[in-house]
């Protein structure tokens, strides 16, 4: 099956290619977990992690996993290159392209940055989370995360907790759920929910003890400070108090399993007795993406 050319979201993957990229995450998370070496098949290609935005989970396990698939990487650092002295972003791209890269890695604050790469570069792109659009890597990750736990997606019931309006996370989520087949619903305060969400398909609560209750499984989201989130809360304490994913609240459904893309605000959306415990999938979500970096970049050689 033809795989496409880039991965710019997941609103136009089909259910065939989701199966296909978890079959190939399969055998890459088998190698990860007994810690033996990878077949190198992409020796002799080369790859940019062209990042402006910060990132820890995504930039490592990217790097890592070019490393295991034996790609030669580069890492780009805004702070360090041209456009600090002023270079446009399209003249830093031509640059780019000059050098033939075969794949980039980007992430940018501004949506659609991965698709103009693909009007001005020959290269591959992988989008690591472009402004508020999507984040494909981690869509991938939570959900395929949760097809190791309960095998078929369909009927599953998934609720979106948080910082929806700010969260490149949550869409990426809505998308890849509702094309296998999951129940999707968000969660949050009026002031953290898009106007209009549920033409996408999904269920809109007030009420998180309610999502608990009716709800397989909650992907909490982080409250983003840096995109301006803060200033729509009383305060964190607030959020916490009426939306934190607290030990007591889990008791309500104690079957309920967490998901969280990271990094973790502790005692704001989720406290750390609950990251710990045992309704947690949230390390799991690390390991996972490894595989899932190394099975994307096999398929789109």
């Amino acid at each position: 099956m033809n795989f496409p050319s880039h991965l710019l979201g997941l609103r136009n993957l089909d259910s065939d290619q989701f199966k296909n990229i978890f079959s190939s995450t399969d055998l890459y998370l088998k190698f990860i977990k007994e810690k033996k070496s990878l077949k190198k098949d992409l020796t002799g290609k080369s790859v940019l992690n062209l990042f402006f935005e910060n990132s820890t989970r995504t930039r490592i396990s990217f790097e890592l996993a070019e490393k295991k698939v034996g790609l030669d990487s580069v890492n780009f650092n805004s702070d360090n290159s041209s456009i600090s002295k002023g270079e446009s972003l399209l003249d830093t791209i031509k640059n780019i392209e000059a050098m033939k890269f075969d794949f980039i890695v980007v992430r940018h604050n501004t949506p659609g940055i991965p698709l103009f790469l693909t009007k001005n570069t020959s290269a591959k792109i992988l989008n690591a989370g472009d402004g508020i659009n999507e984040h494909p890597t981690q869509g991938l990750l939570d959900i395929y995360t949760l097809q190791k736990v309960y095998g078929d997606l369909k009927g599953l019931n998934v609720c979106i907790v948080g910082n929806v309006s700010h969260s490149r996370v949550a869409l990426s989520n809505i998308f890849g759920l509702k094309t296998l087949g999951a129940n999707v619903s968000v969660c949050g305060p009026k002031s953290f929910i898009p106007v209009n969400i549920e033409g996408l398909g999904v269920k809109v609560y007030f009420d998180i003890d309610k999502a608990v209750k009716e709800n397989d499984i909650l992907n909490i989201l982080r409250v983003q400070m840096e995109r301006d989130a803060g200033s729509s809360l009383t305060s964190v304490k607030e959020f916490h108090k009426y939306f934190g994913i607290t030990s007591e609240r889990i008791k309500l459904n104690k079957k309920i399993k967490i998901l969280h893309p990271g990094p973790m605000n502790i005692n704001v959306e989720i406290d750390s007795d609950v990251a710990e415990s045992e309704n947690s999938l949230i390390f799991d979500q690390v390991t996972n993406g490894l595989a899932i970096k190394c099975a994307l970049f096999n398929l789109m050689k």
